[in-house]
This record gives C-alpha cells, sequence and structure tokens, in this order.
C-alpha cells in the first residue's frame, strides 16, 4: 500500500517477485500474490530468476489451488550466456509465459567497450562490478564476429547484439540498462535494425552453447521416433 502511494497509483500491472525463496513454501507465497491480485491491487503477476521446474510446479499449484496464475519470467539472457535455452525457455513455452530479458549486455560487457582491441572505459560499470558471470575467452569470440557485422552495417556493437536478442521467438521484451541518453538512444534503435541472414547465422554459429542431457538425448530419440529413421 505504501508503494503504491508513493508510485500515485491504485494498482500494478505486472509485479514479479525477484527471486525463489527456498524458505518459504511455495504455497504461501503464491497465496500472497494471488491476495494481492484479488485485492485489484495487482493485475498479472510474475517471476524472476527462477528454474524451468520451479516455474512449472508453481503453475500446477495455482490452477490447482484457484490461484492467480504467472505470466511471465524475468531472466538473464544474452548472446554470449544461451543457458536458459536448456531448460527454461521451453518451460516457458509449454506453460504459456512471457520472457523479460535482464543484462542483455551482460552487464555492458557486449557493448563493444571490452575485450581484445577495445578500450574500456573508466566509467563503466562492469570495471567496478564484474557481474553477472561470463565465460570471457568465450565472449570475446563472439563480441570479434559482432564488431565485423557492426562496423559492415554501420550501427555500435550493442545495437548488434540487441538486436540478435530480438529475432529470438520467446523474447517477450529487453529490459535496457543505459546510463547516458545517447547510450538509450542507440539502443532502442536495435528494435528497428534488420540483421541479415547471413549475420544471424555467423551469430548463432559462434554462440551456440553445446549441447546438454537430457536434451540431446530427447533430440535423438524424437530422430528415431520418425518415419524414414534407421533403427540401431
Amino acid at each position: 500500500d505504501a508503494s503504491l502511494k508513493g508510485l500515485e497509483t491504485d494498482y500494478i500491472d505486472l509485479y514479479q517477485i525477484h527471486s525463489f525463496d527456498s524458505l518459504t513454501p511455495m504455497d504461501e507465497t503464491l497465496r500472497a500474490l494471488d491476495d494481492l491480485v484479488s485485492s485489484g491491487r495487482v493485475r498479472y503477476i510474475g517471476c524472476s530468476n527462477w528454474a524451468g521446474w520451479q516455474i512449472v510446479k508453481a503453475t500446477g499449484l495455482s490452477e490447482r489451488r484457484g490461484f492467480a496464475r504467472y505470466v511471465s519470467s524475468q531472466s538473464f539472457y544474452s548472446i554470449a550466456v544461451r543457458d536458459i535455452e536448456a531448460d527454461l525457455v521451453p518451460a516457458l513455452d509449454d506453460q504459456g509465459l512471457g520472457l523479460l530479458v535482464w543484462s542483455p549486455l551482460a552487464g555492458g560487457l557486449l557493448s563493444g567497450k571490452f575485450g581484445p582491441g577495445a578500450t574500456e572505459d573508466a566509467g563503466a560499470r562492469r570495471v567496478n562490478f564484474d557481474f553477472p558471470p561470463v565465460d570471457r575467452d568465450h565472449a570475446w569470440k563472439i563480441v570479434a564476429v559482432m564488431r565485423d557485422i557492426a562496423q559492415k552495417l554501420g550501427v555500435s556493437v550493442a545495437r548488434v547484439a540487441l538486436a540478435w536478442l530480438l529475432t529470438k521467438p520467446f523474447v517477450t521484451s529487453v529490459i535496457l540498462g543505459a546510463k547516458r541518453l545517447d547510450q538509450l538512444d542507440d539502443n532502442l534503435a536495435a528494435a528497428d535494425l534488420v540483421l541479415p541472414a547471413d549475420a544471424l547465422e555467423a551469430l548463432d554459429a559462434v554462440s551456440q552453447p553445446p549441447p546438454r542431457y537430457p536434451g540431446w538425448m530427447h533430440d535423438f530419440m524424437d530422430r528415431m521416433r520418425a518415419p524414414d529413421a534407421k533403427v540401431m
């Protein structure tokens, strides 16, 4: 109530909890959120930094108890860290949740200001706060490809990184973290940047994470079930 008063509004359109609470029963969390929706103070609810299995469990509990159901997940995702594709994205797709991406430039690491051949900005956030964690050797390979594409298209490396994210059908929206107005303008311009097919292919290839179990086993078995599959 104090927050609503401070914001000078009667309700919140989308209210998301920031992380998973392992000390509180999930039923209690969902009941508290349902109370907010039932009272009219919140219209929709979402979660952030949850695993796929936690989201599926939550939606199942909400349906069984008649509680308000999650509609979104706010998760870390970038071209350099594609972890969520293995488990979380399939869970969101299955349960019909939207994905809001936080730290799409990995804390500025993918802005083009870092890595081999770059002059680091002394005032950049990454200089004093090295978060979120990223495999830098992997990231620099991706940044090198993005630099080449950015130069050919006459845009910034950051704009290429954001435009790549926006090509993913499971991405609902991207949360920007610009510090200056010129950065914000450049980030917003990513919505209008159409990456050529060869650029997308190059970006997908250099950033492709290794297959993870049981995902690769599921793919293998699906191929085996195809009508024209060859039996081992």
